[in-house]
């Protein structure tokens, strides 16, 4: 159990469904488990929920997967 999970709020949850649904990528701002500011693009491919915390699946541009938990997301914005 991930007791230091924060959930995010419903509305920005439903902007990764939507980016999903679309098949949109999102230039991604988020934090790493080490506290490592990290900036990619990313298509978000699903969202799941693993030990009471929220992730998002997504393939960077150059096909690598990353699995980032919802939480640690400071920013993400669909890259026109």
């Amino acid at each position: 159990m991930n007791k230091d999970y924060k959930p995010i709020p419903c509305a920005l949850y439903s902007q990764y469904e939507e980016a999903i649904l679309n098949g949109l990528s999102l230039r991604t701002v988020w934090r790493s488990a080490h506290g490592i500011d990290r900036v990619e693009t990313l298509r978000p491919l699903d969202l799941r929920t693993r030990n009471s915390a929220e992730y998002m699946i997504a393939r960077n541009q150059l096909g690598h997967c990353r699995v980032l938990r919802l939480d640690r997301i400071r920013n993400a914005q669909p890259v026109p």
